[in-house]
């Protein structure tokens, strides 16, 4: 089986189980919250990695992954979305991609926060719970590409059960999460309205790769050639979506160059982008807790008004 048929196998009756009693619905906080659901992307196991999938249950205790005592995910055996549905929506819609160095997947800060926050503004927001690529999938670089590939196409279909206009739907990503994202938009199949990316990991070459995602990504030393397929600034184009950047020049983990680098990719190819640098912020930071990094969710809002994404 090829990799696109593979994609798109029960694509439609994935999608389908959001309009089902059989979706887990997950009660609100309180009225205001958004409601949420649970679509797992891959009911009947993961192509070639039906295995690998029931090792990892087993050791998680037949939970579909381990939650560290920071909220962390790991040991992924079931890559699933969480819907987050605005009480208004406005008809636009976004992929939200933590980040974790490919190592973990910081869900709290990076996802739910996230997805909470902008469904106040008419939002909806799937968080993708994706495979890592260090805990035995065949074909380990590619597993997290293929799970946010699955999920545009079960995003997509699964449009009209969420009034959702298939062409307002996005990606955001953070840090590692960011690099997942900016793969889908360039290397991905299936179509993005926007790309928007925090503090994201971009390029595996150095002297500015994140050495620690790329070894979690490959798992050991990789060659150039190998290290060029999977960085982002190599592969805008200008088809490559409307994009929207942010991050911190005092960021310690994920130098601020990988951002420059692909706001430098994108305007070369003539791609409409916004960057935002802030003095202050570092890394990890989320929704931002303190000025000046807290502009950003605004920013970002006025941006995609401007553009037509967003009307909430």
């Amino acid at each position: 089986m090829n990799r696109r048929d593979a994609l798109m196998l029960g694509v439609a009756s994935v999608a389908e189980i959001a309009a089902t009693s059989s979706v887990r619905a997950l009660p609100a906080a309180d009225e205001a919250a958004p409601a949420t659901q649970i679509i797992p992307l891959w009911p009947e196991g993961p192509p070639d990695g039906t295995d690998v999938a029931a090792a990892l249950r087993a050791k998680n205790g037949n939970s579909p992954f381990t939650i560290s005592a920071d909220g962390a995910l790991t040991n992924v055996a079931d890559s699933r979305l969480t819907v987050f549905r605005p009480s208004h929506p406005d008809g636009s819609a976004m992929i939200v991609v933590p980040g974790g160095g490919y190592l973990r997947e910081n869900v709290d800060p990076e996802g739910t926060a996230i997805a909470r926050h902008f469904a106040a503004f008419g939002i909806t927001s799937f968080v993708l719970t994706y495979r890592l690529p260090g805990e035995g999938w065949p074909d380990r670089s590619e597993v997290a590409l293929v799970d946010a590939e699955r999920a545009l196409s079960v995003a997509n279909v699964a449009a009209q059960n969420f009034a959702i206009d298939p062409a307002r739907i996005g990606i955001l990503g953070f840090s590692a999460g960011g690099h997942i994202a900016t793969l889908l938009a360039t290397r991905g199949g299936g179509r993005l309205a926007f790309v928007a990316l925090g503090y994201p990991v971009v390029t595996m070459l150095k002297p500015f790769a994140h050495e620690a995602s790329r070894e979690h990504l490959f798992g050991g030393e990789t060659g150039d050639r190998t290290r060029a397929a999977f960085s982002c600034e190599q592969l805008v184009t200008s088809t490559t979506p409307p994009s929207f950047l942010f991050a911190a020049d005092d960021d310690t983990d994920v130098p601020v160059e990988n951002t420059l680098m692909l706001h430098a990719s994108l305007r070369r190819t003539r791609v409409p982008v916004e960057l935002h640098l802030f003095e202050r912020g570092g890394h990890g930071f989320g929704l931002g807790a303190t000025a000046p990094i807290s502009a950003w969710p605004d920013l970002f809002l006025r941006w995609g008004r401007s553009r037509g994404f967003f009307t909430g």
